[in-house]
Parts: structure tokens; C-alpha cells; sequence
């Protein structure tokens, strides 16, 4: 069994259907988190009341309830939930020093966008990993054990994650089959403790489930999906949201994390040839071209977005890079930049 001390945290909205199911998977697994909390984000459905049988059921289970902002908000919405369940960690250890997560934090300015500020400062408990995690999933008893033995055998693994797939006909499907093996899905994010420390957080955006990893790898960590280990996602990625909807969303994520204008124009196109035709396409597009119209803010860190940027100029130039790379070569410093693009 694991000895990895982890905590979960569970940002939750309308989920009566699912997250039963979810919470009794995790009491059965082998190796059980330190402390899972679930955030109840202004749900309106009966999930604030399983949230707190869950608690009085079970010690190890705190509940956070969060008040209804009216509609379901991804992105800033979701982190701003999340990080409500990262600021009120136990304190475990009462002498664990307190530190600035590096976190960024979104807040809307006077016309209606997203700034992006540093925040947060919180007792630091003593854990190993740190999971994001949804609660709309079904997974083995055995599913945290077997991705703890996965970060113990590889020390610079810094993200990791199993399999999101859904169930169709009876039969388990990848639910994005075109993600790249270094990406680890929102779903089901688990973080070692240094590296998270390193990343500084998780921004309050749409992107941040992509930006915490390019900026992982241009620090020398390794990200990836575990594909042995499958879970089943009972609410498909964007289904709350509608088709049209969800691409612009994820338009504009990837303009957050500050997505190279060519490699997206190139990405639009091969996605209008693609399941569902045309809309995906578009939407991204749209979503896109806005983030610049509106000036939405982008990943404040710069670096980070000229690392991501050579990486997918390397892509499409067909040298060494993040999709074709399991370690990647970077030292984890920025110097390392023009030596990367040198990389045959």
C-alpha cells in the first residue's frame, strides 16, 4: 500500500446525479487521502447535502459550501472554488511554515474582464501530492495506490493523472483521444508537492489545466496521462456547457495560455474536418480572436508563453518537442530557451 500522504480537493456544482458514486470510491480506496474536501459551489440541487452526510460520515472528508453566483462558471469559476478548499487545508502539522502559493488569482474589473493578480497565502500542511479532482467520476479501489507507484518510480514526474473516458453502450471511450501523452486531464490532477511548489499554483482562467504543465516541463518536470488507469467520467468534458459554448471556452484557454497565433490558425483548420464538423473549428477560432479583441489578460508569467510558443513552433518545424517527447530536455531554467530550439 501507498504511504504518499496526499489531499484532494473537489470543486462540485449540481452534481445529485454522480458524486454519490464518486464518494464511494474514494472510501474504498486502498490508499485513502489525508483529507478530501469537497467544495459545494453554490450548487441548487440536493449536492450540499450529500456533501455534508459525506462529512459527518467520514472525518477525513470536509465540506466547503459556497454561495449560488447563478450559473455554472468554468475556468476562473472552477479555481476560484478550488483554491476556496486550498486556503482552508487543516493544519496538520500546527508548526508547518506558511508560504505564498504563487497562485493567480481573477477577480473582474470595471468592464466585465478577468484581471489576473498574485494572492494567497495559507497554512502549508504536511503532503506529498495535492489532487484536483471531479466529482462526477467512477474508478478502482486501487486507482490513487497505482498512481503513487507511478510517481515513485519516475522522481521527476511532476503531473500526473489516469485515463478520462466515458461509457458508450456498455463500453468504456477515451474521452479526447487527440490529447497529447503529456497532457493529464482537469479531472483528475494530481500534483507532487515540489512541483506544485515550483509552478506557483494554478492561474484563475480558463487554460489553467494547460498552463501548469507547459510550465512544468520548461522547469525540467515531466507531465503525463497514465493510460492503464481509466476512469469513468459520468458527465462528459463540456456537456454542461453546449457545443458552441465549450469551444469558445476552450478557444479562449488557449489564447490564456498564450496558444502561438499560427500554430491555433493551423489547429482551427484541422479541427473543421473533425467530429462534430465545422462548429469545433469556428468556436475555437472565435473564442480565440475575442481574448485579443477584449485584451483579456493572459498568463502573466511571459516566459512561460514564449516556452509554449517555440514548443509549437518546434512541432510543426518536426523537431524534439513536448507531443513527440516523453523527458523533456529542458534544465529547468529559461536560459535553456535557444538551446532547445537547436534540438534536430
Amino acid at each position: 500500500m501507498s504511504s504518499a500522504k496526499y489531499i484532494v480537493i473537489s470543486p462540485v456544482r449540481n452534481e445529485e446525479r454522480y458524486l454519490p458514486q464518486t464518494i464511494r470510491c474514494m472510501a474504498a480506496q486502498s490508499a485513502r487521502p489525508a483529507e478530501w474536501i469537497l467544495v459545494n459551489d453554490g450548487s441548487t440541487d440536493a449536492t450540499g447535502s450529500i456533501i455534508a452526510a459525506a462529512a459527518a460520515q467520514h472525518a477525513w472528508i470536509k465540506s466547503i459550501h459556497r454561495k449560488d453566483r447563478g450559473f455554472r462558471q468554468a475556468g476562473s469559476g472552477v479555481m476560484e472554488a478550488f483554491y476556496d478548499g486550498y486556503a482552508q487545508l487543516s493544519t496538520l502539522d500546527s508548526s508547518a511554515p506558511t508560504f505564498d502559493s504563487g497562485a493567480v488569482a481573477s477577480k473582474r474589473n470595471g468592464d466585465g474582464h478577468h484581471s489576473i493578480t498574485p494572492g494567497l497565502h495559507h497554512p502549508s500542511p504536511p503532503w506529498d501530492f495535492l489532487a484536483k479532482f471531479d466529482g462526477d467520476l467512477s474508478f478502482s479501489a486501487d486507482y490513487f495506490e497505482q498512481c503513487f507507484s507511478r510517481f515513485a518510480s519516475d522522481p521527476k514526474l511532476g503531473i500526473g493523472g489516469g485515463t478520462i473516458c466515458n461509457e458508450v453502450n456498455g463500453t468504456l471511450e477515451v474521452e479526447s483521444k487527440i490529447d497529447p501523452a503529456f497532457h493529464v486531464r482537469g479531472a483528475t490532477k494530481i500534483y507532487r508537492r515540489e512541483c506544485w511548489d515550483q509552478i506557483g499554483g494554478l492561474i484563475h482562467a480558463p487554460g489553467w489545466d494547460t498552463v501548469d504543465e507547459v510550465k512544468a516541463n520548461m522547469l525540467g518536470w515531466t507531465t503525463r496521462t497514465f493510460p492503464d488507469l481509466k476512469l469513468v467520467h459520468h458527465r462528459p468534458a463540456g456537456q454542461a456547457y453546449g457545443q458552441w459554448s465549450n469551444s469558445l471556452k476552450n478557444g479562449r484557454a488557449n489564447y490564456v495560455a498564450g496558444y502561438h497565433p499560427l500554430f491555433m490558425l493551423l489547429k482551427c483548420l484541422r479541427r473543421l474536418f473533425e467530429k462534430p464538423y465545422v462548429i469545433e473549428g469556428v468556436g475555437l477560432g472565435v473564442g480565440f480572436v475575442v481574448g485579443y479583441l477584449k485584451r483579456i489578460p493572459q498568463v502573466p508569467d511571459k516566459e512561460v508563453i514564449r516556452f509554449f510558443r517555440r514548443e509549437q513552433i518546434n512541432r510543426l518545424l518536426g523537431r524534439r518537442n513536448l507531443w513527440n517527447s516523453t523527458q523533456h530536455p529542458g534544465p529547468g531554467h529559461v536560459e535553456h530557451f535557444k538551446s532547445i530550439a537547436r534540438v534536430p
